[in-house]
């Protein structure tokens, strides 16, 4: 490339969004490599049996499954398989309270005290704590200590037990609104509020608010429920063999099983995670069941930072990542720029994760049978192969009429720049930063290189005021590349012109 630039304002990197996307056949020839790579794993790990989908462009594209989901009855895994996917329930959860927010039913400001009598007059860790609210519960900011090993055994505990737990008060680790610390708890606090305020149990307002119109019909709150022949058994490895570990039921009336109650299998959660994708980029589409798109947008988004591991390896490269937490969701962006959405879920018996990358389209589900077994790891060592196999880049950005508009007229007005004050194209600082004499004398001298205009290559945007375009010309090729003032109706207020 050659190292001349005409600056024209501010410069900024191409977007991520505005690359070309290949045809959905690009994946199709390094699907199989996932079957290798999920063969390896289970063996190297000690898991008795996985099931995995690939979930891309609004449809399940591939399915793998290795092992079995019955040690003693040799029953293999499939897709139909269903597991506990333990954690994974959080994001239903949280689904549920913004479905009550649209009812205009509750806020997410609500103090946690409005549904809770008996945590009127709760000790907080110090005088200035502000009340805990549901925001908070959402994104583990309550103050409460990371309960993961006790959470885990509280799952078949009644509303009797539950209650009891609430008069007792809660001990706070830190105060709330100040740090995020993982929370069982705060979820099966939600739980209880969806209960209350939905006046029917959260199981029954999830299975049907959720779970049918995604036509979840695999899917289920209590293992006896799912018929044998699909009920994957969970297992640790102990000692050179794996041990079977005893299902944990949901109590009838419910208290934890908003935390991680959930059981369902991979072609279920295909259907969740299409619904998941398909909240991006917002677009004009009709809204579709269960929530709006931008209240989907709003549980991706990190509401509380709490990790970076910059010694993260990613497929045997060293790939920093930072992470997040948005409503039930976890939220990552890795070394490249690629930003992942989803949850992990483990109890005694059962690891499992789902993920997607939004910009992509692309989506990933793990299941699988043995105590935490470590899905997240194998999730973005698999998205990351067929990214990097495929060539996948982000799917495009929209290109709005008012952005079409003002690459046509800025293409034929750069050559020369005749004609461009009194156009009406330009923001009020353009020619004050950038004076005509000044934009014509440069262009002549690129012009004078690169020959005459023979085309205007098509329109990239980033976003719906800002994107690029190439110039051909009879001896060379420029990129433009431009954003627009917030002005009604916008118009140009930097521009970068490079010859390629």
């Amino acid at each position: 490339m050659k190292n001349i630039l005409l600056l024209l304002g501010l410069v900024f990197s191409l977007p991520s969004w505005s690359q070309p996307a290949p045809l959905k056949d690009a994946l199709k020839p390094h699907l199989s490599t996932l079957d290798r790579i999920c063969a390896a794993y289970i063996t190297k790990n000690y898991i008795p049996g996985l099931s995995l989908g690939v979930i891309y462009d609004g449809r399940l594209v591939h399915t793998v499954n290795v092992g079995k989901s019955d040690v003693s009855l040799r029953a293999p895994a499939t897709s139909s398989t269903v597991y506990r996917i333990a954690s994974m329930s959080k994001s239903f959860t949280a689904m549920a309270i913004l479905l009550l927010r649209e009812e205009k039913k509750l806020s997410l400001d609500d103090p946690l005290a409005k549904y809770f009598k008996e945590l009127k007059g709760l000790t907080y860790p110090t005088r200035d704590a502000e009340p805990i609210t549901l925001r908070h519960l959402l994104t583990h900011t309550a103050g409460f200590p990371e309960d993961n090993p006790w959470g885990d055994r509280q799952l078949s505990d009644s509303d009797k037990d539950f209650s009891e737990l609430l008069r007792k008060k809660f001990s706070f680790s830190t105060t709330p609104g100040t740090t995020y610390e993982y929370s069982n708890l705060g979820f099966a606090l939600l739980g209880r509020i969806i209960t209350q305020v939905a006046n029917m149990p959260y199981q029954d307002y999830i299975r049907q608010r959720i779970w049918k119109p995604l036509r979840m019909t695999s899917t289920y709150w209590e293992y006896e429920n799912v018929p044998d022949i699909l009920l994957a058994h969970g297992y640790q490895y102990l000692e050179g063999r794996w041990q079977e570990e005893a299902l944990l039921h949901d109590h009838p009336k419910g208290s934890w099983g908003a935390m991680g109650g959930m059981l369902s299998s991979v072609e279920d959660m295909a259907a969740y995670l299409q619904f998941h994708l398909s909240a991006w980029p917002p677009s004009d589409l009709q809204e579709a069941k269960p929530l709006r798109r931008s209240a989907v947008r709003e549980m991706h988004r990190p509401s509380s930072m709490n990790g970076l591991q910059p010694n993260y390896m990613l497929n045997g490269r060293a790939c920093p990542i930072a992470t997040g937490y948005g409503y039930g969701l976890r939220w990552t962006l890795d070394c490249e720029g690629r930003t992942y959405v989803g949850h992990s879920g483990g109890l005694p018996g059962f690891g499992s994760h789902w993920m997607v990358m939004p910009e992509y389209g692309l989506g990933i589900v793990a299941l699988a049978n043995r105590t935490y077994a470590p899905m997240t790891a194998l999730n973005m060592q698999l998205l990351d192969t067929l990214v990097r196999l495929s060539g996948l880049m982000p799917r495009l950005v929209p290109v709005t009429h008012i952005l079409e508009d003002r690459k046509m007229k800025l293409g034929a007005l750069i050559v020369d720049w005749k004609g461009a004050e009194e156009s009406g194209i330009f923001a009020e600082n353009f020619f004050l930063d950038y004076p005509i004499e000044r934009l014509r004398r440069l262009s002549a001298d690129l012009f004078a290189r690169v020959g005459a205009v023979r085309s205007l290559g098509t329109l990239v945007a980033e976003n719906r005021l800002r994107g690029s375009f190439t110039i051909l010309c009879e001896q060379g090729r420029l990129e433009v590349t431009f954003t627009m003032s917030p002005d009604n109706p916008p118009l140009i207020q930097s521009c970068r012109i490079r010859e390629l």
